[in-house]
């Protein structure tokens, strides 16, 4: 049984307006704003038509929670983004949990 504590650390809401102070993933191919700025920590996420992404990553809030430890959370998971590094000192991965994309996070802090 998975013992892994998960923390929420954001909610992730598709869209197709562009909003204000976007900045671009560009390696993934979508735009994101508003996690930085939100007291209850959502983001706004727009994709180009030819992101790579899954459909349901792209149609479907996500929530994210923070792990840590990021393989432990993901084992025997319906796993459906490959753990990546978007960033330095973070680790993620999706995975479908009832029908759902769920975000897990690991962060390492230097």
């Amino acid at each position: 049984m998975n013992r892994e504590k998960y923390r929420f650390h954001h909610l992730g809401i598709p869209t197709t307006k562009k909003r204000k102070n976007e900045k671009y993933h560009s390696d993934l191919k979508f735009y994101h704003t508003g996690l930085e700025n939100s007291e209850f920590k959502i983001e706004w996420m727009r994709f180009e038509d030819d992101c790579s992404l899954p459909e349901i990553v792209q149609t479907v809030p996500h929530l994210a929670f923070q792990v840590d430890n990021l393989e432990q959370a993901i084992e025997g998971r319906q796993l459906i983004i490959e753990p990546n590094s978007p960033s330095k000192g973070v680790k993620v991965a999706f995975i479908v949990e009832n029908q759902a994309p769920v975000e897990l996070i690991e962060i390492k802090e230097d």
